[in-house]
């Protein structure tokens, strides 16, 4: 009866340990809801501290501000079995009024974004800052479906588990809708 308990429990015993401490981030740190990092039709630099990526993205869309987006971002040190941060490098920049697609390059994960706005197609431009670590991140990459359904709806993403980073980001766009 012992080993049968002991068969039972130990692999359950086993996957908490794994999951303790490392797994679950907590509530995001956003600062006040006013604080974005950008005012409408403004550029903007955010970069998280050294040895820390992004993990949540804000958005909040504004017709009326030419169709432009207010942003904030949190961020959270990257999981122990990464080490340390070995390089970081701002990517190339992705051209606004296109479509595109991108992730960082080198196995880096993004730690941050710089932008700016273009009125004459209302569209921003985009810069991701990427941060390479001494141990190798898992290739296991996909798309979330966490994203806005429409262009104009509000946009709340966040990473809920560690061992889950951005990487890159893609995005559409329309000449009609802007």
């Amino acid at each position: 009866m012992d080993l049968v308990l002991l068969c039972v429990f130990l692999p359950l015993v086993t996957m908490a340990w794994g999951q303790y401490g490392d797994y679950y981030y907590g509530p995001y740190n956003y600062g006040d809801n006013d604080e974005w990092v950008n005012v409408y039709r403004q550029g903007f630099n955010f970069q998280c501290p050294h040895g820390q990526v992004i993990v949540a993205i804000r958005s909040v869309f504004n017709k009326k501000e030419g169709s432009d987006r207010l942003w904030n971002y949190a961020c959270m040190p990257a999981a122990q079995s990464l080490g340390e941060p070995t390089e970081c490098w701002w990517e190339e920049i992705n051209r606004a009024g296109t479509e595109w697609y991108q992730t960082c390059s080198n196995n880096g994960l993004v730690a941050g974004f710089q932008s700016q706005y273009f009125p004459s197609v209302l569209d921003r431009e985009w810069q991701f800052y990427c941060c390479r670590y001494s141990r190798r991140c898992p290739y296991s990459c996909w798309l979330t479906t966490e994203h806005p359904g429409h262009y104009g709806e509000d946009m709340d993403m966040m990473m809920y588990t560690y061992d889950h980073y951005i990487r890159g980001a893609t995005t559409t766009f329309s000449a009609v809708d802007r």
